[in-house]
């Protein structure tokens, strides 16, 4: 962009964001005068640079405007304009219209939203994830699966989100046991499809226990958004199945189940059955266990209370209360 005659400044996002480095990148681009904001990066970068772009031209603090532990209320002035360029297949950011913020003195990640907030302009390019990290490929891989699957089964699944999640899903599975034997440019197009069509997915949906889960813990303990997906997924599947009373619900997380055996070689798989297999896959790839990511069992009954009344567990296809969820996650270790 220098050569083009812009002036950049340039600001780096090294860990999920914080609402300390999120008003740090406030400063330093209202002392700029920075006019665009370009994220280039993976889901924090994207969400880091959504809410620097959104704050900017605030005239109050970010508290005022975060939900939960703010006041949540809305921007009074339109963001910068936003460019989102993901280097990950993983949240699907480049298309939502909030930025997940930790905030630690309150152990709580949560969102900073507006439909303003959207992206004027996403550039999904494959072949800059290409060489991903394994681990990186793996915890971002499944939160895209994740969020195909949840918008997919959840209570407020329409045609839109089942054209999109009906394909992303099983490709999703194929693509992202490929890449753990091996660098596969083929695979990588289809994770950043389904990264994209998780992002679309959930905001015209809703996701489910998995999210509703995966906001507290991350903000309790700072264990990383796409592992705390990935591990706690097979498991919630089964309380799901277990707790569905909506017979088309009910059906759609069986479908998930065969998508999954298929994926692992078992295409009439059970619900509980494919869990167990994507569960072993996911250990045998490297990801750990709950408690292995710092989650012990005193932050998983925090979370567990906050998340039963969640705004991502509102479109659960189960009531799952927490004792439910407590129980989710001492399954998964």
């Amino acid at each position: 962009m220098a050569d083009q005659g812009c002036a950049v400044t340039s600001f780096s996002v090294p860990i999920e964001p914080d609402l300390a480095l999120v008003e740090q990148g406030v400063a330093i681009a209202r002392a700029a005068g920075v006019q665009v904001v370009v994220a280039l990066g993976g889901g924090a970068v994207i969400d880091a640079g959504k809410a620097i772009a959104a704050l900017v031209p605030a005239t109050q603090g970010a508290i005022a405007h975060l939900e939960v532990v703010g006041q949540g209320l809305p921007l009074d002035h339109p963001p910068l304009p936003f460019v989102a360029i993901p280097t990950t297949a993983g949240t699907g950011a480049e298309v939502t219209r909030n930025a997940v913020i930790a905030v630690p003195e309150h152990r709580r990640k949560v969102s900073l939203r507006d439909a303003r907030m959207l992206p004027v302009l996403a550039i999904v390019d494959p072949a800059l994830t290409d060489g991903a990290p394994r681990d990186v490929t793996l915890a971002s891989g499944l939160d895209a699966i994740t969020q195909v699957i949840e918008p997919y089964v959840c209570t407020r699944a329409n045609p839109l989100t089942d054209t999109l999640c009906r394909d992303a899903i099983p490709r999703g599975l194929a693509a992202l046991t490929r890449l753990m034997q091996a660098e596969d440019t083929d695979a990588r197009d289809d994770m950043a499809w389904v990264s994209l069509c998780g992002g679309l997915a959930l905001a015209n949906s809703g996701l489910g226990a998995v999210h509703g889960l995966a906001g507290p813990l991350g903000g309790l303990t700072g264990a990383a958004h796409g592992a705390i997906c990935g591990v706690l997924l097979p498991h919630v599947l089964v309380a799901n199945r277990d707790k569905v009373s909506d017979p088309v619900l009910a059906e759609r997380l069986d479908q998930v189940g065969r998508w999954i055996g298929t994926a692992f070689g078992q295409s009439e798989a059970s619900v509980v059955q494919a869990a167990g297999l994507l569960a072993d896959w996911s250990q045998a790839a490297g990801l750990p266990a709950l408690t292995a990511l710092g989650i012990d069992r005193a932050a998983q009954r925090v979370a567990a209370q906050a998340a039963a009344s969640s705004s991502s567990m509102k479109a659960n296809p189960a009531s799952l209360d927490a004792n439910d969820l407590m129980k989710l996650m001492e399954a998964a270790g």
